[in-house]
Order: structure tokens, then C-alpha cells, then sequence
């Protein structure tokens, strides 16, 4: 039998790598003859690093960078198998972790890392760019990006606008300056799950800017500054990002990849498929096993599982997900494409202990679906042999 074993990280427990091996392990408990194919994966956000690199046998990076309060950072970034395609995380530079919640301020931090993280990229020689915008602490637009590929974005006077979002305020023109030609012949691709645009009631600062600090009086400055980013970056450098579909995303930086970076946004976990080769993967499986820490109604809306699920249905596999906990809406995700899913905890547990037993739980579960996999098989084919 031919187990491909492709889940998604299990927050705050396992990475998607620490994920494969414990599924892999209770299926050779199952099958020790199991022929296992290991494909870690991520939806493009944050372990979408780590997910790419370890499946296509490419190499991290480690780099310093500007962090989103102004302090350097230790940045990771990967290489790709393929040689060409490097892969990077606005929240290595950028993240809501990298901030106390005290200092957190969406009005003040900076994705001034998130360019210079590029710029490592493109050193490397990589023509390709994936670059995965989930779990931001900012609200600039990319601004912060835009000045660390080498725009100018300048005031009333020709100075250099400050960091974060409240300075956006002061913006009065923007000059190219190196940064037209930073990534001049290179790719990005841009790992975006969300269509929210850059400005008004379903933009960055009213939807997310809370949630990274942001008071109901601050996120109408904030809105008015994204704004103005808006109407900037379309009378200087021609790009539209006000309205954009996914603009919104990573407090702007959506936007800003768009405007400053020829970005392309696109559902992050389609860029992982295609980058890590699971449709190739997929081929001659028997059974594939998925997972990660919760499945609920927006998992079928371009969570890791059901994107996995998608793939093996095109390929008439069938496909089952191991989950640490089922939300609200869960069923939703078999009509998009999971056959079946799974929880892993044997009853219940205190959420402390479960997620410090995680491997252990996903390895056990993992070995009795595999059995009951393995037994339906073995059934289906004494049947079909007592019919020729």
C-alpha cells in the first residue's frame, strides 16, 4: 500500500514536518511493508518555509533584519529544490509574535524587514519569490517594504516619510528611486487567502487593525492613511490597490507587494501544491492522510486540508484528515473534497496536555485509520477475487 502523508502544521504543537513523521509512524505500526511518501505542507502562511523546504530538499537561510518595532530580528527564509524559487515570511520580519502585547501599535510598526528579507532572497539568485503574508503586526501598506527595495516615498519637504502606518499621514509623493529595478526579471508570487480590500469597512485597519492593537478611533486614522497610500501609489506608479481583492491582507502588505513588487496574490495553498509537486505525488497512492490543529466551516475555504483533499480527489484517491479539534461547520469540508475526518484526541483532555502529547495523539490515531483502511482494502479485494 501507498500512504501519502501531507498535512499542515499543528499550531502552537508540531510543525508540518513533526506532523509526517508521527502520522508516518502509526502507519507503520499499521503496515510495516506501508510504502510512506512525505509531503509536509502549509496554506502559505506562516510554516510555509519550513513546509516548502523540507519537501522539495532545499536549504534554510537565517538572516538579520529590521524588526516591525525598529529592533533586528533573526529572519529565515528558504531555497527550493528546484534551484531557482526562494520562499520567505512576512511574520519572520514582520509578525504579530515578534511584538509584546504591550508595545503592539499598528500606527508604528514597520514591514521595512519584509523588504530587506526580499532583497536576501534575490541575492541568492532566485528568480522566483513566494512570499507568504499571514500573522502581520502592521498596517503600512507596505510602505516599510516599498523604502527597503529602494522607493522613496518622501513628504510635503522631499523628506523620507518615518516607519509604520501613522506616517503614511505625511505622504506626499513617491520616487521609484532603485527600487523599479530591485526585483526587475524576478517573479513573485504572492501566498494571499483573503479578499479583503486595502481600504473602507472591509479593509486592513477596520477588519484586522484590532486585533494588532488598534483602538476604534485609531482605525479610522489608520483607514485615511492606507487611503492616501492608495491614491499615491496609483497617481506616481499607476498600480490601483484601493479596491483590490486581497489588497487588504497582511494589514496592506497585500497592496504593497502589488504596487511596489509586480507581485501576483493568488490562494496560498495552490502555490504549495504546485511548488512542493503534490499532484505528482499524488500518483499510484492509495491513501491520503492529512491534518492539522482544526477543522470548521472556513476550512473549506483554502485551509490546508481541503486543498490537499482537492488534489486527491482529481486524482481518485481518497483522502482523510487528522484533527486536533472540530469546529462548527466541519461537514462542509467533505463536500469539498475530504472523504473523511478524524479527531485525534481519545476523549477529553486538557488542552495543555493534549497539545504537549500532540505527537503521540496523531501517531495514534493515524495507526487505527490505517488499520481500518487496511482492513476495508483487504475486504474489497477477497470479494473481488471471489467474483473472477
Amino acid at each position: 500500500m501507498r500512504f501519502l502523508i501531507a498535512p499542515d502544521k499543528f499550531k502552537g504543537s508540531l510543525t508540518a514536518s513533526q506532523a509526517v513523521e508521527a502520522i508516518a509512524r502509526g502507519v507503520r505500526s499499521a503496515d510495516p511493508s506501508a510504502e510512506i511518501v512525505s509531503v509536509p505542507m502549509a496554506d502559505g502562511g506562516e510554516g510555509v518555509v519550513e513546509a516548502l523546504v523540507t519537501a522539495t530538499q532545499g536549504e534554510f537561510r537565517v538572516t538579520r533584519v529590521t524588526g516591525p518595532l525598529g529592533e533586528p530580528v533573526q529572519a529565515r527564509y528558504g531555497l527550493l529544490g528546484d534551484g531557482h524559487t526562494a520562499v520567505v515570511e512576512m511574520a519572520q520580519a514582520a509578525g504579530l509574535v515578534l511584538v509584546p502585547k504591550e508595545r503592539r501599535d499598528p500606527g508604528k510598526t514597520t514591514t521595512r524587514g519584509v523588504g530587506e528579507l526580499i532583497r536576501e532572497a534575490v541575492k541568492t539568485g532566485a528568480r522566483r519569490i513566494i512570499v507568504g503574508i499571514g500573522g502581520s503586526a502592521t498596517n503600512d501598506g507596505g510602505a516599510g517594504m516599498a523604502q527597503a527595495l529602494g522607493y522613496r516615498l518622501l513628504d510635503a519637504q522631499g523628506r523620507e516619510i518615518g516607519p509604520g502606518s501613522g506616517a503614511l499621514a505625511d505622504l506626499d509623493r513617491i520616487e521609484p528611486g532603485d527600487g523599479a529595478k530591485a526585483l526587475e526579471g524576478i517573479e513573485v508570487a504572492v501566498a494571499c487567502d483573503v479578499t479583503n480590500p486595502l481600504c473602507g469597512p472591509k479593509g486592513a485597519s477596520a477588519v484586522y487593525g484590532p486585533q494588532k492593537g488598534a483602538t476604534p478611533e485609531m482605525v479610522a486614522r489608520l483607514d485615511a492613511n492606507l487611503a492616501r497610500l492608495a491614491e499615491v501609489v496609483a497617481r506616481d506608479l499607476g498600480p490601483r490597490i484601493a479596491d483590490l481583492p486581497g489588497s487588504g491582507a497582511a494589514g496592506g502588505l497585500g497592496g504593497g507587494l502589488v504596487a511596489f513588487a509586480g507581485g501576483k496574490l493568488g490562494p496560498g495553498i495552490d502555490l504549495v501544491v504546485e511548488a512542493v509537486g503534490l499532484n505528482e505525488a499524488m500518483q499510484q497512492t492509495d491513501l491520503c492522510l492529512t491534518g492539522e490543529g482544526s477543522l470548521d466551516a472556513q476550512s473549506a475555504f483554502g485551509k490546508t486540508a481541503v486543498g490537499v483533499a482537492r488534489v486527491a480527489r482529481r486524482h481518485g484517491v481518497p483522502c482523510f484528515a487528522l484533527v486536533g479539534s472540530i469546529g462548527e461547520g466541519a461537514a462542509e469540508c467533505l463536500d469539498a473534497g475530504l472523504t473523511a475526518y478524524f479527531p485525534i484526541l481519545p476523549g477529553p483532555m486538557d488542552l495543555d496536555d493534549a497539545m504537549a502529547r500532540a505527537s503521540e495523539l496523531l501517531g495514534a490515531a493515524a495507526e487505527q485509520v490505517a488499520r481500518g483502511f487496511l482492513a476495508g482494502a483487504r475486504a474489497a479485494s477477497r470479494r473481488s477475487a471471489g467474483c473472477e
